[in-house]
């Protein structure tokens, strides 16, 4: 092998796929109705991993679509590479796990920062396998307070939260901040929740926040060519409508955005019923027919 072959991205182990750069990725794959049924990919928010979207894959895969999941790197059960936190290798993480399990016509889910990477994936690699993609509570175009944002957050308030809360007292921060994420949601529900944003990398949780932070996807949004749908809650301090969806529906070409009354970011798990029924009128049928 040369200097410059290409090394692929493979499945090494029952839900393991080696990534080109070494980095091992942990997926959870549940068949559809059919062997070539249309699958969907999950792509998780901030601290969340795989398992965060079993609601939604229950929902979709008793419909007869084949739905996947995966850690982020330095997420859950995938590998705590060191580094590899900037937008264009997350959006080759998504690739591999295309290209590995070899998806045609997928359908791209994101929630939160996983919408930017799947923003950036089309923007690196084309939609060439991709039917269309749906984005819940988007972080997109960008929070940043800027020229072009001037309602944007203050960049001192967000390395503020990384440096005084993130590196002090995460768990801390986790107790004080669940309850606006998932208002109303059970106390069970919580702690399971809690336990999931801890069993990461602090330095991805680090690293990835300063990502967003530095985002700014407006000229990506304008280039997407595929159908998008965005799902948003009017009570999302994370990600506040007019900031976030409002402005990234405005640059898509081919959008619809979705506003949940009374939602706030975690809505995929406090409006279930809600958020699966418009994945379900979003998502073409389960039959395998190629990019739609």
């Amino acid at each position: 092998m040369t200097a410059h072959a290409r090394i692929h991205p493979t499945v090494i182990a029952p839900n393991t796929i080696a990534t080109p750069d070494g980095v091992h990725l942990f997926y959870r794959d549940w068949p559809g109705s059919q062997p070539q049924a249309r699958p969907v990919l999950f792509v998780g928010g901030w601290s969340m991993a795989s398992n965060s979207w079993g609601y939604q894959m229950m929902a979709l895969q008793r419909r007869g679509l084949r739905c996947i999941a995966f850690d982020r790197r330095g997420h859950g059960r995938s590998s705590d590479p060191g580094g590899g936190y900037d937008f264009d290798t997350l959006a080759g993480d998504i690739a591999a796990v295309v290209e590995a399990l070899d998806l045609h016509g997928v359908v791209l889910v994101g929630h939160s920062m996983g919408c930017n990477e799947i923003v950036r994936y089309l923007s690196r690699f084309g939609s060439g396998r991709v039917a269309r993609i749906a984005l819940l509570g988007p972080m997109t175009p960008g929070v940043t307070l800027s020229q072009t944002n001037p309602e944007g957050v203050d960049p001192a308030l967000l390395e503020q939260f990384r440096s005084l809360q993130l590196l002090r007292d995460y768990p801390l921060w986790i107790e004080e901040n669940i309850e606006p994420f998932v208002p109303g949601a059970s106390a069970t529900t919580k702690a399971w929740l809690a336990t999931m944003a801890l069993d990461n990398s602090l330095q991805a949780l680090h690293d990835c926040h300063a990502a967003v932070q530095g985002a700014d996807m407006a000229d990506e949004l304008r280039a997407l060519d595929v159908p998008v749908l965005i799902v948003a809650g009017d009570r999302d301090v994370s990600a506040p409508l007019d900031l976030t969806a409002r402005r990234s529906a405005a640059l898509i070409p081919d959008v619809h955005l979705q506003v949940i009354e009374g939602a706030a970011h975690g809505m995929f798990l406090t409006h279930v019923e809600r958020v699966n029924a418009a994945l379900l009128e979003f998502i073409p049928e389960p039959g395998y027919i190629g990019r739609d």
